[in-house]
């Protein structure tokens, strides 16, 4: 087991440059290989700096562990500086769980839900879980309210650090979720029926049975 990962309450930062195939026609080989470089040297320089631990890298994405959830978003805005002035832009997104450490690392929902508030931010935006930002007192946190993550169910509530700018978020879906379908759909009049009903007799009990409506 690889025992120098943190355990316990852990927060994760994913990092991915946004536009990279455009970067590299832009760019060309040369120019673009040099560009990933320096910001593979700057965003490891600020990790390293707020105690951050490299899990795994690849092409030009990252994926960081820390111990606490404000070192990981000061790596994270330490990161953007350090990237200000370059042609790179990097999305990032920093989610607070309790993992499993396995063999090769970590595993759990926290990595895929960690991987997946990343995936929804903008070059140059820190998109954070709301169990991160509950995390992070006196920080600027911006309410991006609720949003869709892929693969999971439920919906989340998300926060970017710091100010700027950005386009909505890359969300999979809607941020006004539909009302699930009630229960009487399709049975509009049986259920007026016993509205009607209920008011005019007042009954102590009022039973409904039959076969529900078509979804």
């Amino acid at each position: 087991m690889r025992r120098h990962l943190p355990t316990g309450t852990v927060t994760f930062l994913f990092t991915d440059i946004e536009g990279s195939t455009r970067l590299l026609h832009e760019l060309g080989a040369d120019g673009y290989a040099n560009a990933l470089a320096e910001h593979r040297r700057a965003l490891r320089e600020a990790f390293a700096s707020h105690g951050g631990i490299e899990i795994d890298t690849q092409g030009d994405a990252f994926f960081v562990a820390f111990r606490t959830a404000p070192g990981a978003a000061a790596a994270a805005v330490a990161a953007n500086d350090a990237l200000e002035t370059g042609p790179v832009r990097v999305r990032m997104g920093v989610h607070t769980g309790a993992p499993t450490v396995a063999q090769e690392g970590y595993v759990g929902v926290d990595v895929h839900r960690g991987a997946r508030v990343g995936a929804l931010a903008h070059g140059g935006q820190i998109v954070l879980s709301p169990a991160t930002a509950a995390l992070l007192e006196g920080e600027m946190l911006v309410d991006l309210g609720i949003h869709r993550l892929k693969d999971f169910d439920r919906a989340t509530h998300l926060f970017q650090l710091g100010e700027g700018e950005f386009p909505p978020l890359r969300t999979p879906g809607s941020l006004e979720l539909p009302r699930p379908p009630t229960r009487f759909l399709g049975r509009e009049c049986e259920l007026y029926d016993a509205i009607s009903l209920w008011v005019e007799r007042a009954p102590r009990v009022l039973t409904i049975v039959g076969p529900g409506g078509h979804r």
